[in-house]
């Protein structure tokens, strides 16, 4: 296939730059879009050739991301750093599917990935952009994917990786991830509002790689994620996709993925996307909501650490799609992300807090009215069910009371004498 012409271009104001010039924003501050012509390519010889790298056993197009190349990123084989990252599975949601009142929904789990996270399908395509801009260290502000996934792909790629989280309010199994793939890592005073501003100005005054969200290459990769999807429901569509929001990149690249496969005719139905927040951090849910200008929420709070961000530097993007899409935005509670959760991890699935902003959300909206019981719904769950064990434990054991948490739906452990009939007694 030849060659797509591609180029970045400002969500906000529109202007042009070359795909070869290393910027992350634009020079009236709004954030950038990797754009293609596609008015060449055909939609039709573009979907058979990707059916036929489905199941590829090894090589680049072997990945999950890039089996779709065409659209990712156009990078030589040399350059490309791949954990043979996607080929994430699509599950039907067994109790949590009865739990949010549902017939037909499917959980694309996104934790299969390497490292356990959605951000391996953006940090393969992430660092791919940095050696072909021959980068020699990496950074990122996160609250636990993030740093995981880029400290493992530097270690792949031999660039130093640095990373800035907030002290005390990372989970520690991903904080763990990161020390063990050798990310040199900052704790900071502040939030990850904070972490995000720092990073941004030390990598634009000691010449680092920036691989945060921010960065369009990431998002071309996690464009995959709704590929796959298409893919794996035999190109058929759902009626909703419904998607965690936190930074808001995850969204921002579905849609933009979906944008692109609409316009080559590979699929003629749009899904509508639900973006769910948590409660104690949603600012795009306020300004959709309360149809306001967009206002960081300060000091954000909530479980689900892998979204507690106040500020996301993807909103811009993040509303372009739902507004295409016919979307809306919601938030839960830290009871109903919890309790939703418990349904997720009882039905065998298990995921993470943040993922099981999904299942709730599809709740609330079902009893809402706004999906139709028998709707085909995927909804997406970000990463792994050890990402964040503490959380499990504590809602199991009850003792995330302070936080305002019961747990429910608790599977308590039971202490037994080590006895037959004890055993017997326990288990009937």
């Amino acid at each position: 296939m030849k060659k797509i012409e591609s180029w970045l271009e400002c969500v906000r104001c529109s202007k042009n730059y070359s795909i070869d010039e290393l910027r992350y924003t634009c020079e009236c501050g709004g954030v950038l879009d990797v754009r293609r012509d596609l008015s060449k390519v055909d939609g039709q010889e573009l979907k058979k050739l990707w059916d036929s790298r489905w199941g590829m056993k090894r090589g680049i197009e072997s990945s999950g991301v890039w089996r779709y190349r065409e659209l990712i990123l156009d990078a030589p084989d040399e350059k490309i750093v791949t954990r043979q990252e996607g080929n994430t599975r699509l599950y039907h949601a067994g109790k949590a599917a009865q739990y949010a009142g549902l017939k037909n929904f499917y959980l694309k789990h996104e934790g299969e990935n390497p490292t356990g996270s959605f951000k391996d399908r953006g940090m393969t395509c992430g660092t791919t952009a940095a050696m072909m801009f021959n980068a020699k260290s990496v950074a990122c502000a996160s609250t636990g994917n993030t740093s995981a996934s880029m400290a493992s792909y530097a270690a792949c790629c031999g660039v130093k990786s640095i990373i800035f989280i907030p002290a005390g309010k990372i989970a520690y199994g991903k904080l763990a991830q990161a020390l063990a793939y050798g990310g040199i890592t900052l704790q900071i005073d502040g939030n990850f509002d904070d972490a995000m501003t720092l990073v941004q100005e030390v990598c634009e005054k000691l010449g680092i790689y920036l691989l945060n969200s921010i960065n369009p290459f990431r998002i071309e990769g996690q464009k995959a994620i709704g590929f796959e999807i298409v893919q794996q429901l035999d190109w058929e569509v759902p009626d909703w996709i419904v998607v965690p929001g936190g930074n808001l990149g995850n969204n921002s690249a579905i849609s933009k993925g979906l944008m692109e496969l609409h316009e080559l005719g590979i699929i003629n139905k749009i899904p509508r996307i639900a973006v769910i927040q948590a409660e104690g951090a949603n600012p795009l849910y306020r300004m959709w909501k309360n149809k306001t200008p967009y206002e960081a929420v300060k000091n954000p709070e909530t479980i689900a650490t892998a979204i507690k961000i106040g500020n996301p530097v993807s909103w811009e993007k993040a509303l372009r799609g739902i507004e295409w899409s016919n979307g809306v935005v919601d938030d839960v509670t830290e009871q109903e992300i919890m309790d939703a959760k418990a349904w997720v991890d009882a039905a065998g699935i298990g995921a993470e807090p943040a993922s099981c902003c999904s299942v709730a959300g599809a709740k609330k909206l079902v009893e809402a009215g706004i999906i139709k019981p028998d709707e085909k719904v995927v909804g997406i769950l970000t990463g792994n069910v050890l990402k964040d064990p503490d959380a499990v434990i504590g809602y199991h054991q009850n003792t995330l009371t302070n936080m305002g948490i019961v747990g429910t739906f608790a599977n308590k452990p039971k202490q037994i004498k080590p006895t037959v009939e004890d055993v017997r007694k326990a288990i009937s």
